[in-house]
């Protein structure tokens, strides 16, 4: 297997199906909250649990539908081109 564009971007779909998909239930086993309100004060930055866990919330919104595309073109692809 060569090292191509086309691997670099499937692991890049399939490193962000698994934000999407599986991570929630992990996190919540180990007691992280995915749904919590602004803990910070006015201007206060937000730490890294916080942004990771914004970061997995704004993927989980705004790449669904496009996920959904996306792989069905790579599946179109492989069926295709092997």
């Amino acid at each position: 297997m060569a090292f191509t564009l086309y691997s670099l971007i499937q692991t890049a779909i399939l490193c962000t199906n698994a934000i999407a998909s599986g991570v929630c239930a992990c996190l919540y086993n180990w007691g992280f909250v995915l749904f919590q309100g602004n803990i910070g004060g006015f201007g206060d930055e937000p730490g890294i649990k916080a942004q990771l866990l914004n970061l997995i919330r704004s993927v989980r919104t705004v790449m669904r539908v496009p996920l959904i595309i996306v792989n069905t073109v790579c599946i179109v692809l492989l069926l295709l081109f092997g």
